[in-house]
């Protein structure tokens, strides 16, 4: 069984940035911050708030990071950060592209590139998911972080809700998930194919620490992984067969397609279409029954 790395927001040791920029830096992030109600992650208003938006537990809770660490990036001291912790960050604090290159060079981080990897998405795009319930469906960046899903995924794939953000890829979670919690029948089947797609988008980013953080992190939990990495195949992703599997439900047969969606660049729309009437009315009892859904992944 492997296990998910735990972020510390450790990174290698450089010069760090100066008292100023961190000063700066501390700004920043408290008025980002600021301006995320609970609400609009999904968590409840609560009592006596202080200050508007956001504590800085909760964006740490969120961010899946440490709370102190989190509370001294925010109070200006002089620690370093790494592109991965950021990233998590960014995407807790909902910053665009604009903001999260300022955030970047606030904390340091002159290696780090902004682009279409973001992970900030155009509001139709969550309106088209919920649209095509039943059908699941989700929406990925190039290096696979899952980015928006329906109710229709999450019902086959309860993972994907209780991952925390920085691990919420389906690359990591295909390799790292235990059988008992991975909801992918055959997984064995389709993985040299999702590796191999991978390593085609892999080929345009080969210099983004984000990508090359997310290999390395795979080939030292996975030696599946590794191993499929180590064969330097790859393929266009297309679309494929892909069978889950629901202690409740039963199994779920469905094909998968990828589509680029080009109001988000660098995203994919992947949905999966159920192949016989037994799987679509498997996923109409799981959406009628979210409680059976959520219980597949509490083990």
């Amino acid at each position: 069984m492997t296990t998910a790395e735990t972020i510390t927001g450790k990174a290698p040791a450089r010069n760090g940035a100066g008292p100023r920029r961190r000063s700066e830096l501390a700004a920043f992030l408290r008025s980002r911050r600021e301006r995320i109600t609970p609400e609009d992650v999904g968590m409840p208003p609560g009592l006596r708030r202080r200050t508007p938006g956001l504590r800085r537990e909760e964006v740490a809770q969120l961010a899946g990071v440490g709370v102190t660490w989190y509370t001294w990036l925010e109070q200006g001291r002089p620690i370093n950060a790494s592109t991965q912790v950021l990233d998590a960050v960014a995407r807790t604090l909902r910053l665009d592209g604009a903001e999260r290159e300022h955030l970047y060079r606030l904390a340091d981080v002159p290696d780090a590139v902004v682009d279409e990897e973001t992970g900030n998405l155009p509001e139709d795009v969550q309106t088209v998911l919920d649209a095509l319930v039943p059908i699941p469906a989700s929406v990925a960046n190039g290096r696979s972080d899952i980015l928006a899903w329906n109710a229709a995924y999450a019902a086959i794939f309860p993972a994907v809700e209780a991952a925390r953000p920085c691990e919420r890829n389906s690359m990591w979670m295909a390799f790292t998930l235990p059988p008992c919690c991975n909801p992918v029948a055959n997984l064995m089947e389709t993985a040299p194919g999702l590796v191999a797609a991978f390593r085609h988008r892999y080929s345009r980013h080969l210099d983004e620490p984000g990508w090359k953080d997310i290999v390395r992190r795979l080939q030292a939990v996975s030696p599946e992984f590794a191993r499929l990495w180590a064969s330097h195949d790859v393929a266009l992703a297309g679309s494929s067969t892909k069978t889950f599997r629901h202690h409740a439900a039963g199994e779920i047969r469905t094909r998968a397609l990828q589509m680029d969606i080009s109001a988000a660049p660098g995203a994919r729309l992947v949905t999966y279409t159920p192949t016989d009437e037994e799987s679509r009315g498997r996923i109409a009892w799981l959406l009628a029954h979210p409680e059976a859904a959520a219980a597949d992944h509490r083990h």
